[in-house]
């Protein structure tokens, strides 16, 4: 949902004159986490935003998975908490049909007061990366794979979650278990379809209570992450309804698989073709793309498995892809060149949990394609079926992770000195916070024994 020539105000206008029921809008921003924040805006009041727009303290983009500020980000109150302006992705804007009620939503990007984008804001991120490929003649072509789990409704967050009754075996490709979740099922297409994100398939996945959607490709990176985070608000949305909840964690049951995001890739040149597309084997156009995602792999793996969660994903699972390393049509590996040819030739990258930031994901992935591109590096040796796994593998080390992202020439080339600090700040925060907690497993083992 990039910037377009569409008029806000007259879009605006048009949407609620063909929706008078509408009380109020919700205006949504992702933040560094890929959580929603925003405000509820009364229809009376819509004018403003789309003539002013709306003053945000740009501090929100810089909180912890809490919802604090972190002062080391550097944006709260030693330097005055400034504001930023909210201003709509007019487009976005849709009906929220799991709203008790009438009610539609929005999201926002943020500006200086000079109208320069806030760099702070994942959108702002992305579309960078987006510019530094248009640099180049290019055009990358993007599509979001998502993983979650329907869990039986929680009256507190402390209580466990529990898989839906119904689903007591793993479910992988269960029509039966698809069935019995129907409604639900059909609730989600239905609100994609009035939200404008493009899914395609729906199955039922390995874990119990597990599934996939499908979202459909769009040249338009931007767009593609604004459907992801979309597709998470409304199966968490549409399951609520349902009297269910949707997680998107990494690992929320510890004896059932993860859930993760894979993305594809492809990229266009100034005349629309495919560049990976070769004639015989994989192009070297394609080679060089994942070189380059390779050679970032490591300094970009905070953005991959941002939190404490995202690594008893990666560590513990049979099926997430921990070498460093690429092969065709391999689920085993980290770049998976799948089967397709011509136009469909791409990459799909299989390492981020579901709980990522989708914007911050699909903006280091161009970054690392691009520099494999405009470098012309070479992949390690094709991975085939039934080799070793070479002993390059990703990080366990949450705080080491993090501090190699912080300190990073890659990492600061693709995100700038700023956003670089300001993220290592945050996970960094994070970090030290839960590993200050004694959790109740520690309570439960050691404290009457030692």
């Amino acid at each position: 949902m990039s910037n377009s020539s569409v008029d806000p105000k007259t879009h605006l206008n048009k949407f609620l004159s063909s929706n008078p029921e509408i009380e109020r809008l919700e205006l949504l921003l992702p933040d560094m986490n890929g959580v929603f924040r925003g405000k509820s805006l009364p229809v009376s009041s819509s004018d403003k935003l789309v003539s002013d727009g709306i003053h945000l303290p740009l501090s929100f983009y810089m909180g912890d998975i809490w919802g604090h500020d972190v002062d080391a980000a550097g944006l709260a109150l030693e330097v005055g908490d400034p504001d930023g302006i909210a201003r709509p992705v007019i487009e976005s804007l849709a009906k929220v049909p799991w709203a008790k009620h009438p009610t539609a939503q929005i999201m926002m990007s943020v500006y200086n007061h000079d109208g320069s984008p806030v760099a702070y804001d994942p959108r702002a991120q992305l579309q960078s990366a987006v510019n530094r490929l248009a640099k180049m003649g290019l055009k990358a072509v993007v599509a979001a794979e998502l993983e979650f789990y329907l869990i039986q409704a929680r009256t507190k967050p402390t209580d466990r979650p529990l898989p839906p009754e119904s689903a007591c075996v793993a479910n992988l490709y269960d029509v039966q278990l698809m069935a019995e979740h129907e409604d639900l099922l059909r609730d989600i297409r239905l609100a994609c379809e009035q939200q404008a994100v493009p899914i395609d398939l729906i199955i039922a996945e390995y874990g119990r209570g597990q599934y996939e959607i499908n979202l459909n490709h769009v040249d338009d990176p931007l767009l593609a992450a604004d459907h992801a985070v979309l597709l998470k608000r409304i199966v968490r949305g549409c399951a609520r309804k349902h009297g269910l909840d949707a997680t998107f964690l990494a690992k929320p049951l510890g004896n059932e698989v993860g859930s993760g995001m894979h993305v594809h890739a492809s990229v266009l040149d100034d005349q629309g073709n495919n560049i990976f597309s070769a004639e015989d084997g994989i192009g070297p156009k394609l080679q060089q793309a994942t070189a380059g995602l390779l050679d970032s792999m490591l300094d970009c793996q905070a953005i991959f498995t941002p939190h404490l969660n995202s690594y008893r994903r990666i560590l513990n699972d049979h099926f997430p892809a921990r070498a460093i390393t690429w092969g065709m049509d391999n689920r085993a590996v980290s770049v998976r060149i799948p089967a397709s040819k011509g136009k469909a030739a791409r990459l799909e990258h299989r390492i981020s949990g579901a709980d990522v930031n989708p914007y911050l994901v699909i903006a280091a992935i161009l970054g690392g394609l691009a520099n494999g591109l405009k470098q012309e590096m070479s992949p390690p040796a094709i991975q085939k079926i039934g080799d070793a796994m070479p002993s390059a593998r990703l990080s366990s080390d949450w705080m080491g992770t993090i501090e190699r992202f912080g300190q990073s020439e890659t990492v600061r080339g693709m995100f700038g000195v700023d956003y670089q600090k300001a993220y290592t700040a945050v996970r960094l925060s994070e970090a030290q916070e839960l590993n200050n907690r004694v959790t109740d497993v520690e309570h439960e083992i050691y404290l009457n024994q030692l």
